[in-house]
């Protein structure tokens, strides 16, 4: 199992991680998705996961991916 995190620009509250959630989770091979507000970090674990669907994913929910950390 693969696992990548996320720096994640403007998330601030719990309907911000939801919706980051929800969005991540569509992408195939994603398994889980951890956010971590006080980090502004989003987790990702899965078989074969795709960056560039991620980081999309992570764009429409309306929020800018700061860096792989």
């Amino acid at each position: 199992m693969d696992e990548q995190r996320y720096r994640v620009n403007g998330m601030t509250c719990g309907h911000c991680a939801d919706h980051v959630t929800e969005e991540v989770k569509q992408v195939p091979g994603v398994s889980d998705v951890v956010v971590d507000l006080e980090a502004h970090a989003v987790t990702v674990s899965g078989a074969l996961l795709d960056d560039r669907l991620i980081r999309a994913a992570i764009a429409e929910a309306g929020y800018e991916v700061a860096a792989t950390s």
